[in-house]
């Protein structure tokens, strides 16, 4: 049975189309510029149900399948990456909640987040603190019929426009305890890139390239967060709540690399045809030709990969090992195919005008997100020696 069924081509086709139409025409220019992903193409997402797309019916989503996921994921990715990411918060903190929640935050929460009412945003890395979990500092103290939240927090994409930031904090002090002392815990606020001085303050963090969406150092000041925010109700469970969470969030990267990879190769066959040197198309040219066909053995290698990790989600097992092969080979096929796309440009792949740098600043940052290449190959490494 093949893994991409007629209706998932129909998924494709629909979300090209809301593509090509909306993401496509402003891409390049607000990259540009350094502005965010307007206000209307959030809302043309929600209303077409592409934050909810892995959530049941139920929960307010469109209970698809995790293949359909990766599909709406690489497609909007091949517009402009950071609009293929903006899911990934709302899909970070769903699968959270779906997973964990008491039935209270599942059906307080889990229906805005899937319609893309509530907009989340990651609190997770901090400035001394990103692979290494465990030993994350930022504080949660019990007060009254909450917690107190203090605390620096590093890399919060799109933290000024959520309506709700999913924090790692810890709630045991004792720091031997290491991820054993971890919970997460929902923060509420405002969208705005004011915050909630002094108890929340935000500046962003100027980037090479993945803009569209904005990362913030964020510091906590005695933010307060309901123990109804607490995510499943009990203490010292966040660290396992989140390993587990990050194989949908990594099939999800995986889907982003290849369509930024998608964007860069149409890009290139483009300007191949059009561009002429010595009398003819540059495409015409071996090397040129070479150049194209190894892209696009890389992509479908790593679609494909892709979309057997989203297969094996599917069947509700344990996939970090298959998240993780996808993630680390999308990620980095994604730098090598912009590389050759700008390549292919010549000089004019290093002029802003051209979209092929675009393509090139946004995929360097896909092997350091959501779990660095190098986590990946642990996580891999440590499966083989598990399985054989």
């Amino acid at each position: 049975m093949p893994l991409v069924t007629p209706e998932h081509e129909f998924i494709r086709r629909s979300v090209r189309e809301f593509v090509e139409a909306e993401v496509k025409p402003i891409a390049n220019d607000l990259d540009r510029q350094n502005k965010e992903i307007p206000e209307r193409i959030l809302k043309q997402m929600a209303e077409l149900g592409y934050f909810g797309v892995i959530f049941p019916a139920e929960e307010g989503g469109m209970g698809l399948d995790y293949i359909s996921m990766a599909i709406v994921t690489e497609e909007l990715s091949r517009g402009w990456l950071s609009v293929g990411s903006v899911m990934t918060r709302n899909i970070i903190t769903g699968t959270l909640i779906s997973a964990n929640g008491t039935p209270e935050q599942k059906k307080k929460f889990l229906p805005p987040i899937a319609r893309g009412e509530i907009l989340t945003a990651a609190a997770f890395t901090e400035p001394d603190s990103g692979s290494d979990t465990a030993s994350f500092k930022t504080r949660a103290v019990k007060d009254g019929d909450g917690y107190l939240i203090k605390g620096s927090k590093m890399w919060c994409t799109f933290a000024n426009r959520a309506h709700m930031l999913t924090v790692m904090t810890r709630t045991d002090p004792d720091l031997s305890k290491k991820h054993k002392g971890l919970s997460l815990i929902l923060f509420e606020k405002k969208p705005g890139d004011d915050f909630m001085p002094p108890q929340l303050t935000g500046s962003p963090i100027p980037t090479v390239g993945y803009h569209g969406m904005r990362s913030y150092a964020l510091n906590f000041d005695d933010a307060f967060a309901p123990k109804a925010n607490l995510i499943g109700g009990v203490e010292g469970r966040g660290f396992y709540q989140l390993m587990a969470s990050y194989e949908a969030a990594r099939i999800q990267t995986a889907a982003r690399g290849v369509g930024v990879a998608q964007a860069a190769f149409e890009c290139a066959v483009k300007y191949a045809k059009d561009r002429k040197q010595f009398g003819q198309p540059i495409g015409d040219f071996q090397v040129i030709r070479h150049k194209l066909a190894h892209m696009a053995v890389e992509i479908e290698a790593a679609r494909q990969l892709c979309y057997f990790a989203a297969a094996e989600k599917d069947t509700g097992k344990r996939c970090d090992y298959e998240a993780g092969l996808a993630k680390a080979f999308a990620a980095e096929m994604a730098e090598r195919v912009t590389r050759e796309a700008m390549q292919v440009h010549g000089g004019y792949g290093y002029s802003m005008e051209f979209e092929a740098q675009r393509f090139w600043r946004d995929a360097r940052v896909l092997s350091i997100f959501e779990g660095t290449s190098e986590i990946q190959y642990e996580v891999i490494g440590r499966r083989i020696m598990e399985q054989n």
